[in-house]
């Protein structure tokens, strides 16, 4: 089974909330659009997104997301943290570009929505 823990070396991640055992979704979606995302029909996927702020969050929950992936080593918050811890989604941080952290995913047998 594919973990969390499988992911945080090849993309150099920091694990903020959650546990390193949990299962990996089986499809992920990258955007800074949290309109885009609060469109999805779509199974829950992995959202991978640059915006660094609770808004972040509060879009996973509604859209009932249980990992968050920050690129561009963006600065994770406490509130941020707080709030992940708050509704069980597992936040990790990445220094590498949206489009790297896609390609390693897609290598690591993750599907794209689209």
């Amino acid at each position: 089974m594919r973990t969390i823990q499988n992911l945080l070396e090849p993309l150099q991640a920091k694990l903020h909330s959650g546990c390193t055992d949990a299962a990996i979704p089986e499809y992920a979606f990258g955007s800074d659009l949290m309109s885009d995302v609060l469109t999805l029909e779509e199974e829950a996927p992995m959202l991978i997104t640059g915006l660094a702020n609770t808004q972040s969050i509060r879009t996973a929950e509604m859209a009932d997301i249980e990992v968050v992936l920050i690129a561009r080593g963006k600065e994770v918050t406490e509130a941020m943290i707080d709030l992940a811890k708050e509704n069980d989604i597992i936040l990790i941080s990445s220094p590498f570009s949206l489009y790297k952290i896609c390609g390693i995913l897609f290598q690591n047998g993750l599907k794209p929505l689209y």
